[in-house]
């Protein structure tokens, strides 16, 4: 059983994917070719916004938004405590400083009440300036973006949606990545929609912040490639992965989006009694980057996910160190009270195996070692 199972995927589609590889390799456009601007069309569609502008990867779109905002030095950037390191490593590299905020118990994205006192804690300290919110779409479910772009606007703060795991989550109809000032993908292979090596993506309405992002992620281009108005860096999705996406988009919409939720509903039925499951809000839809239970203890988790490991099941943890433990940040000061529920996520998280190719008799066999063990 795999964890997430890029071979069956690609078993399904081998036809496709490799006739879109061998198209390029005939044209020899690897970098720039039509594949790219098709896909960053069909993407700005599918998720609602003027604007999709391709990049490397997840990272470094992140990186392009918070450059071309102008973040730096003194800056204070609100991001979840519970999270992958990058949404905080931009803010640092930059020389702003991130601050952490916990998440909320049941979705376990950032929680709109912690951020407004954190926000107001930095306000009254007075070292730092508040100039944006990266909320983050956990394991494919949106944030809370109805209550956050509330309080960006009373603290007059920009929003960037990080929706790295969140392509194809919804709040009402409304896609994940068109949510805040702009948003990000990433395209990594284990992601919702991912391609078979790095890739990212930008979502805006602004015409003059994805002006400012095509410029900076080909060396702050004028012109042309050889007229450099402004200092940049050089993030391009190549073509083949673009043409990759193609065909993998096209059956992201068709099914693998509508099959993850349904192997969520197994899983759900199976477990709900057992252990913690999942919760998506009324009106909130996710894309199931990742189905993550939650035990009682580490002591716990951690013999389940032996257990599960003996029996050929893998199982990840999703994260096993809160962002403000991490060395990184080791000499910015914290107070542990202000992380409560982030602490006890990482101590009883445990994900299992979830892809659109996961079949009835897999979720029957993990549910079944989980029910034994608990």
């Amino acid at each position: 059983m795999q964890f997430r199972d890029l071979r069956a995927q690609y078993s399904r589609y081998k036809e496709e994917i490799d006739l879109a590889v061998e198209s390029v390799m005939q044209s020899t456009s690897f970098i720039g070719g039509k594949e790219v601007s098709e896909l960053e069309e069909q993407l700005a569609e599918y998720v609602g916004t003027k604007h999709c502008i391709s990049c490397a990867n997840g990272t470094d779109a992140l990186m392009l938004v918070v450059m071309a905002w102008g973040i730096k030095e003194g800056d204070a950037v609100f991001v979840p405590d519970f999270t992958f390191f990058a949404t905080g490593e931009i803010v640092a590299f930059r020389g702003a400083t991130p601050v952490f905020v916990d998440v909320d118990k049941v979705t376990f994205n950032i929680d709109p009440e912690k951020l407004e006192l954190m926000i107001q804690k930095t306000i009254k300290e007075g070292q730092l300036t508040p100039k944006a919110i990266i909320p983050v779409d956990l394991f494919g479910l949106p944030a809370n973006y109805p209550e956050i772009e509330k309080i960006a606007k009373k603290y007059n703060l920009l929003v960037l949606e990080d929706g790295a795991q969140g392509f194809g989550g919804q709040i009402k109809g409304k896609k994940a990545c068109s949510f805040g000032d702009a948003a990000i993908t990433s395209f990594f292979p284990a992601k919702p929609l991912g391609c078979y090596g790095d890739g990212g993506a930008i979502f805006t309405n602004d015409d003059d912040l994805a002006a400012l992002i095509k410029s900076l992620k080909v060396h702050g281009k004028g012109t042309d490639k050889y007229d450099n108005v402004r200092i940049g860096v050089n993030s391009r999705l190549d073509t083949i992965q673009a043409a990759i996406l193609k065909v993998k988009f096209k059956a992201f919409v068709d099914h693998e989006l509508e099959d993850v939720n349904r192997i969520y509903h197994l899983y759900n039925e199976r477990l709900k009694d057992i252990v913690e499951i999942p919760v998506i809000p009324e009106g909130y839809y996710s894309s199931f980057a990742q189905y993550t239970i939650k035990l009682e203890s580490k002591a716990q988790r951690d013999g389940l996910q032996a257990k599960l490991k003996e029996q050929g099941i893998p199982s990840m943890i999703y994260y096993n160190k809160p962002m403000h433990k991490q060395g990184a940040f080791a000499d910015m000061k914290f107070d542990e009270d202000d992380y409560v529920v982030t602490n006890n996520l990482c101590d009883t998280v445990l994900s299992l195996p979830m892809h659109p190719y996961l079949t009835g008799e897999d979720v029957d066999k993990v549910c079944k070692v989980i029910r034994e063990f608990v």
